[in-house]
């Protein structure tokens, strides 16, 4: 099976108005920026986004949402993008906040095929409203659902024609349990390679979860805030 595609146009050709995505990266750290592009000049409407964050306004999720693109965010965050936080405050925009560590287990239960667990994040919060709770040893926990997408979009530091993904210190970040929840899993990388040049040990994603993979250039790879200490 022939995963590569050219460029992030071919990759998300098919995506469809008001699809499920899922986007990794924390911050703009290793976000996958020629994929997030491509949405942005497809103009695609409706889309729920499945992101730690929106980046900021002039990068990352922050170009889709100023197109008015994304219906919905399933987030943990909302700070650092002014944009997000006037849709939010506004009700313009559906949120979802999310405590990180529940996003994060949601989304490693998808790839796990687990539909629910129990976590005490958030029991007693506006979090809680209209979720199963349960008591177990003394203390209240509330079930919450896997999170699934209809595609999961990632970026590696380097993958090969197979879909093997090796990504670069913190920016494995959410990226490797997105790869495993999408039904179509979508990764762009900076080295792309041949079969057998990854080290084996060093695959942090199996290329049976990617079905779609094509090699960037020139990435900016942007710093959220820089602190200089003098």
């Amino acid at each position: 099976m022939n995963k590569v595609v050219a460029n992030a146009d071919e990759a998300i050709h098919d995506i469809p108005d008001g699809a499920v995505l899922m986007l990794g990266g924390f911050g703009l750290c290793g976000i996958p920026e020629k994929s997030i592009a491509a949405l942005v000049r497809k103009g695609i409407k409706g889309l729920t986004c499945i992101s730690n964050n929106a980046g900021v306004d002039d990068f990352g999720l922050g170009l889709l949402l100023k197109t008015r693109q994304i219906k919905k965010m399933m987030s943990s965050y909302v700070g650092e993008n002014a944009e997000f936080e006037r849709q939010l405050l506004a009700g313009e925009l559906e949120v979802d906040l999310i405590p990180q560590g529940t996003l994060a287990t949601r989304i490693q239960m998808a790839g796990m095929g687990i539909p629910a667990f129990f976590t005490p994040a958030g029991y007693g919060t506006e979090i809680a409203a209209g979720k199963e709770t349960r008591e177990f040893n003394g203390k209240h926990y509330l079930m919450e659902m896997a999170l699934h997408a209809d595609f999961a979009i990632v970026k590696a530091w380097k993958g090969d024609t197979m879909g093997n993904l090796q990504f670069r210190k913190t920016t494995r970040n959410f990226s490797t349990s997105m790869a495993k929840a999408g039904q179509i899993t979508i990764a762009e990388v900076e080295h792309l390679v041949q079969p057998g040049e990854l080290d084996p040990d060093n695959i942090h994603v199996a290329g049976i979860y990617v079905h779609r993979i094509f090699g960037g250039a020139d990435y900016e790879k942007r710093i959220e805030r820089k602190t200089v200490q003098i």
